[in-house]
């Protein structure tokens, strides 16, 4: 009995045994490969899951998250023979526990170095003034070359971010003087472009200053000869009033005629610049007779006027 009794306990560990080793938890974000014999049968995912004891055991345990790699600095030569310094970080993220563990050996070291090579394929391929602008392009090319590349292993490359870029000293003094030299050329540009602007603009102003003042003479021009224009017309029209008068024989109108040119060419010698006094006889009888007849012609005009109008 007692032996009966040793073997049945030994039977309940041996159980106890098999199903602490056939039950196996596995933690989230974490996936177990199961290997029966050494070869790799099936994946194990987050969860309680069971295994063959003896016949089966874990192989790899594969951390599903996304994990990060830094790139340690290295020296690049561009295409224009620059040398930089340039360092990155690579994320990452395994999509086939069983292709991240069967189909290479030290995934994280082997991701690194392809990163390493691709960027001192991609960077040496550009001038320096491109690495420094455009590093955007630089990393969208690296994830698409190393993305690539590692697909074979069950990894994803999810982002490639180039975090520094160091050119020598001398060439940062360089170009610190070229682009000084650059923004002194853009300022005389500017100062030359508003001098132009300002002379275009003063040169308007005058145009429009000499139209306006060329239309006020026009328009002065204009008037004056319509003032003439009267003058002349009323002239005329008194010439032939007078005309008119001398044709019926009114001794007036002689009068008034003469009166008028001998007050206008007083006038003239009166007005003269170069004459301060003149003296000459002046017949003043003469000159009351003759605007005593304008003063009768005047009131034969008006009676006929009324005449007419009666």
């Amino acid at each position: 009995m007692e032996g009966f009794a040793s073997f049945v306990l030994f039977l309940l560990v041996l159980a106890v045994v098999l199903v602490t080793l056939g039950v196996k938890s596995v933690s989230q974000g974490t996936e177990y490969t199961v290997e029966r014999f050494g070869r790799y049968t099936h994946t194990l995912p987050p969860g309680l899951n069971f295994i063959v004891p003896i016949l089966d055991r874990i192989g790899r345990k594969i951390n599903m998250m996304e994990q990060v790699l830094d790139v340690p600095s290295q020296e690049v030569i561009t295409r224009d023979n620059a040398m930089v310094t340039v360092d990155g970080v690579v994320f990452f993220q395994i999509m086939d526990a069983a292709k991240a563990a069967y189909e290479v050996h030290n995934l994280e070291y082997a991701t690194l170095n392809l990163t390493m090579t691709n960027i001192r394929t991609v960077m040496g391929s550009m001038d320096l003034d491109e690495l420094l602008s455009q590093r955007d392009k630089i990393n969208a090319q690296l994830l698409t070359v190393v993305d690539d590349a590692t697909t074979p292993w069950g990894i994803k490359v999810t982002r490639i971010e180039i975090k520094d870029i160091a050119p020598p000293r001398d060439l940062v003094d360089a170009m610190a003087r070229q682009m000084k030299a650059e923004r002194l050329k853009r300022a005389a540009i500017l100062e030359a472009e508003g001098e132009r602007q300002s002379a275009i603009l003063k040169a308007e102003g005058e145009k429009q200053g000499a139209i306006l003042e060329a239309e006020g003479r026009k328009e002065a021009a204009f008037r004056d000869a319509e003032a003439r224009e009267r003058l002349a017309e009323a002239e005329a029209k008194a010439t032939m009033m007078v005309s008119q008068a001398i044709e019926r024989g009114d001794i007036n109108a002689i009068n008034y005629f003469v009166a008028t040119k001998y007050v206008e060419a007083l006038q003239n010698i009166a007005s003269a610049p170069n004459e301060k006094l003149v003296f000459m006889p002046l017949d003043a009888s003469g000159v009351i007779g003759a605007i005593g007849g304008i003063a009768e012609l005047a009131k034969g005009a008006l009676g006929e006027r009324a005449a007419g109008k009666s």
